[in-house]
Formats: structure tokens, C-alpha cells, sequence
């Protein structure tokens, strides 16, 4: 029997053995509402206290919220289970509106043994179920156990369950067709991106997709369980079985879920986003290139990394700094040996005086004293550090004395992000360390999951101690639960769950304790810092890149993908990452490109240079003794150059996907299927990802290779051009593979037609060059001769709302219509337009008025209206004949 299996039924054997037939839950006293129902579920026979005490009395809401979203909360009735806090994750409440019978959704049950299962209120009566706890083992809830479970299609199509690095891809295994199936475990762990564990975030959301093969037709819905406890989360499919399963093991909390109708893979991830909060604005510079080292070592380094950058030609927006910057790894220090405070305030202003930017590194956890005059930054008075010595701001042991772990600097205390000074200590904290002179323009949020050296407590508030305590505190709390070993344990990477983080048995203010609000500790300082920032740089985007992230994160940081290696199947897991959280509402995302961990090879970095120029957060970072800087070896430096080209050239399609994502929760990178839903060869797809709905990416990953096959979407009915060279691609018509040529220095990228793209026409070294520039207009004709597109332009930097333009195109019968709505002014003209994919004109107007300079290549079907010198602020129309 395979371990799932084993899991599977061991809660049922426990039962066996204490002679008890666990018989679930009765539903009760039914009252339904306007917007839903409510009853009682009640404990229906013996229980079974297999993995804590059973709560015999429970209550079950349905709530009807929106045509497309419907809430399923389970909780006992006497309230005592832990739930995600309004003031952390707040979920808007629609206007009391009945959507009970025009919801997509629709809730049934059963009343004993309690079971439910949601419908498709269009789908026909034998359709199956898009959940259903029927065929599984009946719901258990316990103080410390929870377990519900649901029948899918056997093999079906699910994604998300995060964060994680997936041996299958971004599509789950739920172990038909010979998969293992799935364990994920929900429990923000620090761990160098092992495959298949639990690592630095918690997101226990997927999206389902099916397809229809006899009527050729698909929908995608999304299920989300709103908890922040730590759980495991089973894909598994039975031996002989005709279903698949997925089963909900949690720790604490509620059965608490969300279900949303789709029906396209978009919309769901909209739907969620609506929810759940939409993504942060990004400035515009965060989509620059982003250069770090862990270990530069001095000032003069991160000096003498930016004039090699300038040297070799190789745009830089933003140097990053890594804890070395501090003074023994302290946070919101200086180092005073090879950071000097007025030589890093010099560096920093010249990188501002050159349009760039620069970020440091802040680690969580704060380095504890030896002496009162010794906390947080030098930057305080003495008066101040008395006072932080005794404000609530830390994180408590249960005898509340101060919980005391490890990470770089040595012993180190853990802020308390429920605690009401936290947030003005941090921004103060903050602003001291700026006006020291650290002029960030971001930060850099590292080891928030939170991490520690030492399993749980490192013992008492013995500052001069050094090493690592090894003893753990006794089990359990004052609450009477044994927090510390849970009777059930989920399959934490690390094993105990106070292993290299804050103890289980930890308090926070309010009465939280760290058992239940552990996978929020990265999410409640990404709230903080983003909060603080906004304050302390009023009316500008705050950036910030964090490691551990937790539902509805997005709305405060980027993410980057954690501590990987410099090998071609990191590279290759980059994509499954930067999907996975695209569906978990945190776009800005991207990988360390080249690897941190280990020696990249010239050809490694080559490849991947260009790949993570495609991606939406494009920064190298590595940490090992070989630098991986692109000037490092010429083809890296070449390969560079051109990728990030392309990049700035696209910069104007890529604020449009993220103010698109910030105001609708529209992902900004999709897999292939997104897009051509009805196509089954492309629902496994992951070497390739599509840039919004018109750019198609296809990255070499194997070493050695020169060439690489790539599906191009839409079995021949989309033509499908060159990104660089604008020749039509000769794609399959079948929906298999073609096999594309792609040397060292080179990466497939393809335009959709029926698209329309504003570009920048002359990238230059910084952002703020390249939109000084002119734009271009690319337009891709279809086979009707149609094109359409959208552009979002503002002066990307200040905190929206605020004066903004959305620009329009559509093309039809020979004929351009560039239409102009808003109150930002465009400086910048619109200086050529190249359509593809038309016949040779005899003529060209603009605006009616005929114009003599414009070419035509045979080869493309290309026309190149030049030297024209539109206002982008007025519409216009350009006809050709």
C-alpha cells in the first residue's frame, strides 16, 4: 500500500481499534435565508478522538456572496476554533443581494451522515459534481484534527496547492495513470526549494479544469480553503477506483471554503482575486533589471558592480544589497568597515542621479541585546531604546518572557505583528536607518517564514551565549493542546513543526498563538512594511520582493522563488513557480536567475538570462564564490543585452497586464491552456508560458540543446510570428510539437495574431530612459485581417488612482483606429507603426492625409509606417489600400 493509502485510512483504523464505528455529523434545524442557509450539525454517534476531542456541535453557513462565488463554513457553534482574523485577510462583504437562485453555484446535501456537493446550476442532472464529500470518509472535526474530502475525475486537471516545487509541473499528480499522487503540506518552511515539500509559502487554493472530450467543450472552477493552520492536502486516486480524491487533514481552525464558477482558468483567477484583494501597483522601475550578490563585502564592490555593468553596456535598474551591508548581520545597521554610512549615502545618491535604484535586505528576525543601549539601530536615544526594551512588541514564550531564536546575527527576537506598537516601531525603525543613510527605493524581505537556527526555543535570554541550544521546552501549552507535537502529523519537511522556526506554543497579542497563525507571519510583515513605506515615501508605489507568502500577499509585495540552484532543472521549475503564483494573486514574481545555489555554467546563464527577461520580476542573485554577474563571460553579457531589449521594448504591454492584474486580478503570465482551453495536449504544458493572451515563450532548457520544440496554440487556426524576425511560424496542425532552432544566445518568443501592442521604439539603459523615448505600435493581423489591443499608460510611479490614459487599437478592412481616453498627458509621440500580415498596399494615410514614407517587405507581409510624429493623446486612424 503506497504511503497516501497508508494515511488515508489511518484515522478509520484508530476508530477500528477503540471498537468505535464513527458515524459523522446530522444536519439539523435547516433555516435558509435570502442569501443561503444555516443549520446544526451534530455530532451523530461515539466519537472517535483519534487525533484530538471530537466537537459535537457544529454550524454550517452557505452563503451565496456573488453569482460566482459561494461560502461553505463549517465551525462549531460555540466559537472557540481559531479563524483567520478580519483585520489580516479582510473579505469584502457584497450588499445582501439573493443570488440563491442565479448563482452559477449550487449547494446539496445530505442529511445523515452530513455530506455536501456543489453543482453547476447549468449543468445537467448526471453531470459530476464539481465537490462532493459523498464517497469519502465523513467529516471530522476536532480541536486539533480536521478532515474533509472530495471525489474528482479520475486524473484530473488541478493546479495551485502551494507554495511548492512540483516533481509532475504545474499540474498536480493525483495519482491516475500511474502517478504517486500528491502530499502538499501547508507549513511556510525555510528550505532551498526541495521538490515535492512544503517551503517558504501557504496557499491552499486550486483551480480544476475539465475537458469534455465528446463535445470538444471544457470549464474551470476554484476551490480555496480559508485557513491559515498547518494541514496536509491529499491528491490521491484508490486502487480500482473510478474516482480521484482530494482530502483536507488540518490542524486547527474550520472547515472554511470558498468556491468560485469560472468558467474559463482567467476568470477564476479573477474571481479569487476580486476576493481576496487584487495585486499592489508596481512602479514602474521594479520591471528594470535587478542586479545582487550575497557577499559583496564593501561599498567599493557594489561601486565597482555597477561601473562593470555600465562598462559592458548592460542596462542595471536596481543594485540590491545582501546582509553584509550590516553591521554584524544586524538589521538596520550599517557595517562601519566596509559600509560606511556617508560612502553607502554617496553610492546610493549617484545611483539616483543615473535614474537607478537600490534595495537592501531586511531579515525578520531582530537581533536581541546584550545591554539596553544595544537594539535595533544606533540611529535611537537612549530614551527610545528603553522603551522599545519594554514594548509589546515581540513575540512571547508562554510564561511571557521574550521567545528567543537564532538566525545570522546570533540570538534574535521575533516582532509581533498583532502587537499595536509593532507597526510604528517598524516605520520608525524604517526612517531611521534611511536618514542614517540606507535611501532605499524597496526593500527586500528575507527569512520571514519566520526562520531560526535552532529547533523551537533557543533557551532563556542569555545574550552572551553562543552555539545552539538543542533541548526543546516541554509539549503543550497553558490552553491545554499539545501544540508542540500535534496528535496527527502533517509531513513537514522539517519534521516537528518547531524545527528552524518559532515554537508552536508562542504567543502573539490578542491571544493568537503561533500554532494556528504561523503561515501569516510573512504575510503580516509584507502589511507592515508595505504600510510603512507608503508613509514614509507618501504618494509613490511602494516595492517590496518577499520570500513567505500567504493568501492575499499580492496586495503588498512581489515574490521571488527562494533560494534554488544553478542547475537547467531549476531553471526549468522557474515556470511552474512563476504560474503557480500568478494564480495565488502575487504576479510580480521571478526566480534567482543563473541559480544561488552552486556554480552556474556560461551556457546556464546564457540561457537563463534570457528566459527570466520574459518574466515579470528579472533580477540575479546568487550566493555561492562564483560570480554570476552577466558581464562575467562575453556570450552572457551579448545574451543579456538583447533580452533585456526586448524587455524594455515590451515594457508598455507589461504595465498594461499589471494594471489589469491591480485592478481586475487578470493574471499577467498564463499557461498555454489559459488561452485555448479546449486543446488537451497543452493542459501539462510548462516549458513554455504565454505574456498576457499575445506573447508566447518558448526557453531552451536542456543543456547542450540548439534547438527545442515548442506547441504553437490553435492547430494551425492562429498564425503565430516571430517575435524578432516577424516571419510567420509553419506550426502543426495537428496541436503537436515543432521543432524550432535556437542557439546559444537565443530565445524563441512569438506574436499572436490578432494583436496590437504599444512598445517602446528606442529602449535605453534605465527605465526612466526608455520611457523618455518614443513609442511603437506593433500590430498582427489575423486571417480576417483584425487586430485589437489595449495600452495603460501613467507616469508610473505615483499611487494610484491618479491621472492615467488607456489607449485602444483596432484594426479592421485596411484601416487603424487608435483611440485616446483619460487625463495622463503622453509627452512621448507615437513615431511607427509596423502592421504584419497585409498585402501590399498602393497607399497610406494618417488621419487622412496621405504619407509617402512607409515600406513594405514581401517576406512578412510587413508595412512600416515611419517618421511620423503622432500625438498619442488624440485619436487617429491609418488606412492603407
Amino acid at each position: 500500500m503506497s504511503r497516501i493509502a497508508l494515511v488515508r485510512h489511518y484515522l478509520a483504523h484508530i476508530c477500528i481499534r477503540q471498537f468505535t464505528i464513527y458515524a459523522g455529523y446530522t444536519l439539523q434545524d435547516l433555516k435558509q435565508s435570502d442569501t443561503g442557509l444555516t443549520a446544526q450539525l451534530n455530532l451523530a454517534g461515539e466519537a472517535c478522538n483519534a487525533f484530538g476531542n471530537d466537537i459535537r456541535n457544529l454550524t454550517i453557513q452557505v452563503t451565496y456572496k456573488t453569482e460566482q462565488r459561494l461560502h461553505v463554513n463549517i465551525f462549531d457553534t460555540a466559537q472557540q476554533q481559531y479563524t483567520i482574523p478580519s483585520s489580516v485577510v479582510p473579505v469584502p462583504n457584497p450588499p445582501p443581494t439573493s443570488y440563491t437562485n442565479s448563482s452559477d453555484l449550487v449547494f446539496n446535501y445530505d442529511a445523515t451522515p452530513f455530506a455536501f456537493w456543489i453543482t453547476r446550476r447549468s449543468d445537467s442532472a448526471d453531470a459530476m459534481p464539481l465537490f462532493d464529500t459523498r464517497t469519502a470518509f465523513e467529516v471530522v472535526f476536532e480541536d486539533q484534527y480536521l478532515q474533509l474530502a472530495s471525489a474528482l475525475p479520475k486524473d484530473t486537471n488541478i493546479y495551485g496547492l502551494g507554495e511548492v516545487v512540483a516533481s509532475s509541473g504545474f499540474r498536480r499528480d493525483v495519482g491516475g495513470n500511474g502517478g504517486s499522487g500528491t502530499i502538499q503540506t501547508l507549513w511556510a518552511r525555510d528550505s532551498p526549494t526541495p521538490v515535492d515539500q512544503n517551503i517558504y509559502g501557504s496557499h491552499p487554493i486550486y483551480m480544476e479544469h475539465r475537458y469534455d472530450e465528446s463535445n470538444n467543450s471544457s470549464a474551470t472552477h476554484g476551490v480555496l480553503l480559508f485557513s491559515s493552520n498547518g494541514a496536509d492536502i491529499l491528491l490521491t486516486t484508490p486502487p480500482k477506483s473510478n474516482v480521484s480524491l482530494i482530502e483536507y487533514r488540518l490542524l486547527g481552525g474550520t472547515l472554511d471554503f470558498y468556491f468560485f464558477s469560472g468558467p474559463s482558468p482567467v476568470s477564476v483567477i479573477e474571481q479569487y482575486g476580486k476576493m481576496i484583494g487584487c495585486p499592489a501597483w508596481v512602479p514602474a522601475w521594479g520591471f528594470g533589471y535587478h542586479l545582487c550578490k550575497d557577499g559583496y563585502g564593501s561599498v567599493q564592490a557594489l561601486r565597482d558592480n555597477v561601473a562593470a555593468m555600465r562598462n559592458a553596456n548592460i542596462p542595471l535598474e536596481t543594485q540590491w544589497s545582501d546582509s553584509d551591508l550590516y553591521d554584524n548581520q544586524r538589521d538596520f545597521t550599517i557595517d562601519p568597515i566596509g559600509h560606511p554610512a556617508d560612502q553607502m549615502k554617496a553610492f546610493i545618491d549617484e545611483l539616483h542621479a543615473n535614474g537607478q535604484h537600490f534595495i537592501p535586505i531586511v531579515d525578520t528576525a531582530i537581533a536581541t541585546p546584550q545591554n539596553v543601549t544595544d537594539i535595533v539601530s544606533p540611529m535611537l536615544t537612549k530614551e527610545m531604546r528603553v522603551q522599545l526594551t519594554l514594548a509589546e512588541v515581540w513575540i512571547k514564550n508562554p510564561n511571557g518572557t521574550i521567545f528567543v531564536g537564532k538566525v545570522w546575527p546570533g540570538f534574535t527576537a521575533y516582532p509581533d505583528w498583532f502587537a499595536p506598537n509593532t507597526h510604528d516601531w517598524w516605520m520608525q525603525a524604517l526612517k531611521n536607518w534611511s536618514d542614517l543613510g540606507i535611501e532605499y527605493d524597496g526593500l527586500w524581505l528575507d527569512m520571514n517564514e519566520p526562520s531560526s537556527l535552532c529547533a523551537g526555543s533557543c533557551g532563556s535570554a542569555n545574550f552572551s551565549q553562543s552555539g545552539f541550544p538543542g533541548a526543546k521546552r516541554a509539549l503543550g501549552n497553558e490552553t491545554g493542546l499539545n501544540v508542540m507535537s500535534p496528535p496527527y502529523a502533517i509531513h513537514n519537511g522539517h519534521g516537528p513543526l518547531d524545527n528552524q522556526t518559532v515554537s508552536p506554543d508562542t504567543m502573539h497579542s490578542g491571544g493568537y498563538s503561533h500554532y494556528d497563525t504561523h503561515n501569516m507571519f510573512g504575510l503580516m510583515e509584507e502589511i507592515t512594511t508595505h504600510r510603512a513605506l507608503q508613509t514614509l515615501r507618501a504618494g509613490k508605489r511602494a516595492f517590496t520582493i518577499a520570500r513567505s507568502t500567504f493568501l492575499s500577499a499580492g496586495k503588498w509585495t512581489g515574490h521571488w522563488l527562494g533560494d534554488n540552484y544553478s542547475t537547467f532543472q531549476s531553471m526549468y521549475y522557474s515556470i511552474q513557480g512563476i504560474l503557480q503564483f500568478q494564480l495565488y494573486q502575487i504576479p510580480m514574481v521571478g526566480s534567482d536567475t543563473c541559480g544561488f545555489l552552486g556554480n552556474a555554467t556560461e551556457e546556464l546563464c546564457n540561457r537563463w538570462q534570457m528566459l527570466s527577461a520574459f518574466a515579470p520580476f528579472y533580477r540575479n542573485h546568487n550566493g555561492s564564490p562564483t560570480r554570476h554577474e552577466p558581464y562575467q563571460w562575453a556570450s552572457v553579457a551579448n545574451a543579456t543585452r538583447i533580452a533585456i531589449a526586448a524587455r524594455y521594448a515590451l515594457l508598455p504591454y507589461w504595465q498594461t497586464l499589471f494594471a489589469n492584474a491591480s485592478t481586475q486580478g487578470s493574471p499577467t503570465v498564463r499557461a498555454l491552456w489559459y488561452e485555448f482551453p479546449n486543446e488537451l495536449g497543452l493542459f501539462g504544458i510548462d516549458r513554455q508560458f504565454l505574456i498576457g493572451s499575445d506573447i508566447l515563450v518558448t526557453p531552451v532548457l536542456e543543456e547542450g540543446a540548439t534547438t527545442v520544440d515548442g506547441i504553437f496554440p490553435g492547430r494551425g487556426s492562429v498564425t503565430w510570428r516571430d517575435w524578432w524576425t516577424h516571419t510567420a511560424v509553419n506550426s502543426s496542425t495537428s496541436g503537436g510539437n515543432t521543432t524550432l532552432q535556437s542557439p546559444l544566445s537565443t530565445i524563441n518568443v512569438h506574436i499572436r495574431d490578432g494583436s496590437a501592442l504599444l512598445l517602446h521604439a528606442k529602449p535605453g539603459y534605465t527605465i526612466n530612459e526608455t520611457r523618455s523615448g518614443p513609442y511603437g505600435l506593433l500590430v498582427s493581423l489575423n486571417k480576417g485581417g483584425n487586430a485589437f489591443g489595449t495600452a495603460y499608460v501613467d507616469d508610473g510611479e505615483s499611487d494610484p488612482p491618479g491621472d492615467s490614459r488607456i489607449l485602444s487599437f483596432v484594426a479592421q478592412g485596411g484601416a487603424l483606429t487608435i483611440s485616446s481616453q483619460g487625463s495622463y498627458d503622453i509627452e512621448q509621440k507615437l513615431e511607427s507603426v509596423t502592421v504584419l500580415g497585409v498585402q501590399k498596399p498602393s497607399s497610406v494615410s494618417v488621419g487622412g492625409q496621405a504619407v509617402a514614407n512607409f515600406t513594405y517587405l514581401d517576406a512578412t507581409q510587413e508595412l512600416v509606417v515611419g517618421s511620423v510624429t503622432m500625438d498619442l493623446n488624440k485619436g487617429t486612424t491609418i488606412t492603407w489600400q
